[in-house]
């Protein structure tokens, strides 16, 4: 069992940044491979991005390359997701995920319980 707990959402304009974090307690944080996940305001869940148990692998959405950045410090049980130059369209609830498979996957084993991203124009 791992209980992710997720931090660091906010209001911010257009072309600003914002730090999201998410904490990890229960279990070996090392183990899991984690990532961010978001659900703008009326649509689906969708994969924002994802890196390995060693923190050596990331992916990312199409739609936030070059502006997002993951990043795991395993002694600290935590993963953060840098977040630059925000748009509008980047508003969304955003969650943290832990998956026991090597490769976070679409369906990971662990949530957090959302955090508020709002950007306005």
């Amino acid at each position: 069992q791992v209980q992710l707990v997720e931090s660091g959402g906010g209001l911010v304009q257009a072309g600003g940044s914002l730090r999201l974090s998410c904490g990890a307690s229960g279990s070996t944080f090392s183990t899991y491979a984690m990532g961010w996940f978001r659900q703008p305001p009326g649509k689906e869940r969708e994969f924002v991005a994802r890196i390995s148990r060693s923190g050596g692998s990331t992916s990312y959405a199409d739609s936030v390359k070059g502006r997002f950045t993951i990043s795991k410090d395993n002694a600290k049980n935590t993963v953060y997701l840098q977040m630059n130059s925000l748009q509008p369209e980047d508003t969304a609830v955003y969650y943290c995920a832990a998956d026991r498979r090597v490769v976070l996957g679409t369906s990971p084993d662990y949530w957090g319980q959302g955090t508020q991203v709002t950007v306005s124009s």
